[in-house]
């Protein structure tokens, strides 16, 4: 059997001959371990809410009323005359 390992002749060597010998043994090669690995990338994502305020003004009136007194005055005249005794017209 051939082995790249020019110290080790046979197969029953091979063992014995890449642990002790100083040329040693060509690398095995296995088979690909994965390994998994998860992240958490947090991103902020700024959102605009606009918001309108609207003001209502609501104009109340109430009416109240004051009473305003006037006065007027009439002066009439009462024209008793008994005339002069004796006097015919």
């Amino acid at each position: 059997m051939f082995f790249n390992n020019k110290c080790c002749q046979n197969s029953w060597q091979q063992e014995c001959c890449c642990n002790q010998d100083p040329c040693g043994c060509d690398p095995i090669i296995e088979q690909p371990i994965e390994r998994c690995i998860e992240r958490n990338i947090c991103h902020k994502v700024e959102h605009v809410c606009p918001i309108h305020t609207r003001v209502i003004n609501n104009h109340i009136i109430e009416h109240t009323y004051r009473p305003e007194y006037t006065c007027s005055e009439e002066n009439t005249i009462t024209n008793i005359d008994p005339g002069c005794p004796g006097q015919n017209f």
